[in-house]
């Protein structure tokens, strides 16, 4: 069975009525059919990208692997020949023997490149933003000083804020880990008259959410504190380390 010409698939994909001819191929060429439906994917793809507005310029090893793909795919970039040749038409119902290369069939084999190259390109930028990390802003840190029962521990906290505008509080602290109880880590207002735990800090290092009731130009100090496993929920006023948020 001959085939239909692949521009031809191409212009219908892109929405030129097919023929009775071309419809009745269509329908019973296997071959044919999926390459039509492979192209119309191609063409949805990039109307889907018409709204997006301004896209983020993606890294250079992004657009390195863009080339490489085009190339593996075989996706033809040099200039295409716009010379017509005469076209005898059909004699028996099957393929042509000869294709209009008019500048309508160039225009197509123009857009057929352009929409391959454009899928390609979707893929891989797609999957760059899907899977780069998220922009985070640093806002305030600290330097944790020791307390005098626990000389020689030192630590530090970054508060930095999502895309998403949650804060988060790190933290890191060195010191000999505890024999018995926990380490807690505590938001405290400059006159220590309010106090709010993050959590447990497991280990020397851990990333806390900031509570969005909770101010940092209020709470400024950091604290980590040493807890007896006694069920109480207060801070045990065994301080480790502590100091104030500088703010960016």
């Amino acid at each position: 069975m001959s085939h239909l010409d692949p521009e031809q698939i191409a212009l219908i994909a892109l929405g030129e009525p097919a023929s009775d001819d071309d419809t009745a191929h269509l329908a019973a060429c296997a071959d044919c059919s999926l390459e039509l439906a492979e192209l119309r994917r191609t063409v949805l793809v990039g109307k889907s990208t018409l709204g997006m507005g301004g896209l983020e310029t993606p890294p250079d090893r992004v657009w390195d692997r863009i080339v490489a793909e085009i190339d593996e795919a075989g996706v033809p970039v040099a200039a295409v020949d716009s010379a017509p040749v005469a076209d005898t038409g059909r004699s028996d119902g099957g393929a042509d023997t000869k294709r209009d290369a008019s500048p309508r069939r160039t225009l197509s084999k123009m857009l057929f490149t352009l929409a391959a190259s454009a899928a390609v390109i979707l893929a891989v930028v797609g999957t760059w933003a899907l899977v780069r990390p998220a922009e985070v802003v640093e806002v305030a840190s600290a330097s944790l000083l020791a307390f005098p029962d626990h000389p020689g521990a030192e630590g530090s906290a970054v508060v930095v804020e999502g895309e998403d505008g949650e804060k988060l509080v790190r933290v890191e602290l060195d010191d000999d880990e505890p024999t018995d109880g926990f380490r807690e880590v505590w938001l405290i207002t400059a006159d220590a008259t309010a106090i709010v735990s993050l959590g447990i800090l497991e280990g020397s290092e851990g990333e806390f959410a900031v509570p969005e009731d909770v101010d940092l130009r209020d709470y400024v100090l950091v604290d980590i504190s040493q807890e007896p496993q006694d069920g109480d929920p207060t801070h045990s006023g065994d301080s480790i380390v502590r100091g104030e948020l500088d703010f960016a």
